[in-house]
């Protein structure tokens, strides 16, 4: 949970505790599916009061959200189709990607000239709701969203920013996945994958084999792969739920009223 205050929070024998309940009621439906979901800077009371069809919109599309398992490795780490699903749902519901320009004047004489795109914008009377799923980007990105959110905010185009990245259980079971990809499939070799679209390049054909025949505890291939694949494709610097509550505790993109959810890992599909 993010320390933030904002959100009111109170610290109690190391332990974050709610001063009020309103966050465990926000998109209570996908909390109860493992959703992870922070609301800060008054986002609840706005979305409430100001934008009440928001918090049925995206339930409605994430609720049964998935992404099949095939689509991880078969995409290699990149936006699968299951996240270009995600933003087609949104679409489809009237949050379209929105470019906003900027520009502050004195005299008629522009001073300033600013862009900015955002991936999904909601357009109500009351305003505007902003919108960026990082599945995963490099982590820098969560700077930039926020940064555009906060300069956004500052200048009345938007009244709350959204963030949907990988949740903590997705982002930590990441090897697990992989690795019931590689069982249920019977997959115990690089040539076993190609079937499945993946093609490793080089070096991390090398970087599997130099873990499979090392002297001192090697690995196993679906060990190996495993640990390779997640390192390089959903590794630490990438944007995860950590990395968003990094940015949180600093400071990053305060005062924007936030919502942010984070995509568990009951979202991957087997079947």
């Amino acid at each position: 949970m993010f320390e933030h205050q904002s959100t009111r929070l109170l610290r109690v024998s190391g332990d974050y505790h709610q001063h009020n309940f309103w966050n465990a009621l926000m998109l209570n439906t996908l909390q109860e599916s493992g959703y992870q979901v922070e609301v800060l800077s008054h986002a609840r009371a706005i979305l409430d009061v100001d934008f009440p069809q928001v918090e049925e919109e995206l339930t409605a599309v994430l609720k049964d959200f998935k992404i099949p398992v095939k689509e991880l490795i078969a995409g290699g780490g990149g936006e699968a189709k299951g996240t270009q699903r995600l933003r087609n749902a949104l679409a489809d519901k009237s949050w379209p990607k929105f470019h906003f320009h900027v520009e502050r004047k004195i005299n008629g004489k522009v001073l300033e000239s600013q862009s900015h795109e955002v991936d999904h914008v909601r357009e109500m009377e009351a305003g505007r709701v902003a919108l960026e799923i990082e599945w995963n980007n490099k982590d820098p990105f969560f700077d930039r969203d926020l940064e555009n959110y906060k300069r956004l905010h500052a200048d009345g185009a938007i009244s709350v920013g959204i963030i949907i990245t990988r949740g903590t259980s997705l982002h930590e079971n990441m090897r697990e996945i992989v690795g019931r990809f590689l069982d249920d499939n019977d997959i115990g070799s690089l040539d076993d994958l190609t079937q499945w679209g993946y093609e490793p390049t080089s070096r991390q054909k090398s970087a599997i084999r130099t873990l499979i025949d090392r002297k001192k505890d090697p690995l196993s291939f679906r060990d190996a792969f495993c640990r390779k694949f997640v390192a390089d494709k959903f590794g630490e610097a990438t944007t995860h739920w950590r990395k968003l509550e990094d940015r949180i505790h600093r400071g990053v993109g305060n005062p924007c009223p936030l919502l942010l959810i984070g995509l568990p890992d009951s979202i991957v599909d087997f079947s």
